[in-house]
C-alpha cells in the first residue's frame, strides 16, 4: 500500500478533473471503475476508484481517491492497493507506488 495526502487551495472539481485526466492519460491501462458524490452541510467529498495494469509487477494495482472540499480549498487522500503476489505477505509494491507516483507528480505542481 502506498499513500498521500495534501491539503490544496484549488476547487475540489478542479482538483478531482486535474487528478481523473492525470490518472487515465497517465497509462494505457488505467481504467475508472467507480465513484460516488456526497454533498453534506455544504462539504463535497467526491470518492474515485481506478485500476491498470503494472507490467513491471504483473498484477493489477487500484488507486482510491478521496477529495473534501469546496470551492476554495480541498483535502486529496490517495491511496493504493493490490499488486502483491503473496500469500501471507506483501512483496512486489513496484507497481502501486508508480501508480500513486504519477500522481503526486502533478498534484505537486498545483
Amino acid at each position: 500500500m502506498a499513500k498521500y495526502e495534501r491539503r490544496i487551495n484549488r476547487s475540489l472539481q478542479e482538483v478531482v478533473s486535474i487528478c481523473h485526466d492525470t490518472i487515465i492519460k497517465g497509462s494505457m491501462s488505467a481504467s475508472f471503475e467507480d465513484g460516488s458524490s456526497f454533498i453534506y452541510d455544504g462539504v463535497h467529498c467526491e470518492v474515485r476508484v481506478y485500476e491498470r495494469y503494472s507490467y513491471l509487477g504483473q498484477n493489477r494495482v487500484s488507486l482510491n481517491l478521496t477529495v473534501v472540499g469546496d470551492n476554495n480549498s480541498c483535502q486529496v487522500s490517495c491511496i493504493t492497493s493490490g499488486g502483491s503476489q503473496a500469500m501471507l505477505f506483501k512483496i512486489n509494491t513496484f507497481g502501486e507506488s508508480s501508480f500513486l507516483n504519477t500522481l503526486i507528480s502533478r498534484l505537486e505542481t498545483l
